[in-house]
């Protein structure tokens, strides 16, 4: 794994978390930033994937 998955994967999983509580508590501010939060870790995420694909390839 690279630095750009681990890090993509740390920032989906908190947003998941911010998310779930902005939904338990009601607050839908804390939840629009986690879905944010989410999505910009997924993108991370694939970036990340995207470079160790490429890299194995060569």
């Amino acid at each position: 794994m690279n630095k750009d998955q681990i890090k993509g994967r740390v920032e989906e999983a908190k947003g998941q978390a911010k998310q779930t509580a902005g939904k338990v508590v009601g607050n839908k501010e804390l939840e629009a930033k986690g879905s944010a939060q989410k999505a910009g870790g997924k993108l991370q995420a694939g970036y990340g994937d995207l470079k160790k694909d490429v890299k194995d390839s060569t």
